[in-house]
């Protein structure tokens, strides 16, 4: 912390302590109630601080997810809250979450899921382009040895690794277009072979 937000954090302590002095003296004739009532909303606040810091954890365990049909070579994705659709697939064994991307042409990789996978640094050269929506980045066009929805295994995939900075890979037509029928209906992405 710096000396700035040391110096906010006294602030912020001096101001608690001055108005829980006030508080008590104040409510001095009923302390008992107050002391119940301070716990009451101390436990309130507690509460609250717990369900923020929690949030992402419950939304990700009530959030619907991927649903791998493979006796009917079906896949359904349920629309994140974010308006987005992401698929999770198996590169050399090693989960990486997509987002599904149909204005992209290729599987794009973000530097964190190459190295996961096992692209080393002898794999990812950026001497390639792309153009995107935020200009011309340098990309390392890359081989994936084995990618995988569920049951389905593609091998010696094409895919690129983005040089610029990038939260999520990107899954585009590319492999989208392995699929016999890419279909969105009622907030679901199906996707069939």
């Amino acid at each position: 912390m710096s000396g700035m937000e040391y110096g906010n954090l006294a602030y912020l302590v001096l101001l608690a302590v001055v108005l829980v002095f006030w508080f008590f003296i104040q409510n001095r004739q009923s302390l008992n109630k107050t002391m119940q009532q301070g716990a009451v909303w101390g436990l309130i606040f507690l509460g609250v601080i717990a369900a923020v810091g929690l949030w992402g954890d419950i939304r990700q365990t009530v959030q619907p997810q991927q649903l791998v049909m493979s006796d009917t070579g079906r896949v359904e994705v349920p629309r994140a809250p974010d308006g987005h659709y992401y698929l999770t697939l198996a590169i050399n064994d090693a989960p990486v979450r997509f987002v599904v991307d149909t204005g992209a042409t290729s599987m794009v990789l973000t530097q964190a899921d190459a190295a996961r996978v096992g692209l080393g640094e002898q794999d990812v050269i950026f001497y390639s382009e792309a153009m995107t929506a935020n200009g011309v980045v340098r990309t390392a066009p890359v081989r994936l040895d084995d990618v995988a929805l569920g049951p389905f295994h593609d091998r010696n995939v094409r895919a690129f690794v983005n040089e610029g900075e990038m939260t999520k890979s990107l899954l585009g037509m590319d492999y989208l277009s392995r699929f016999a029928r890419l279909e969105i209906n009622n907030g679901r992405l199906i996707l069939e072979r």
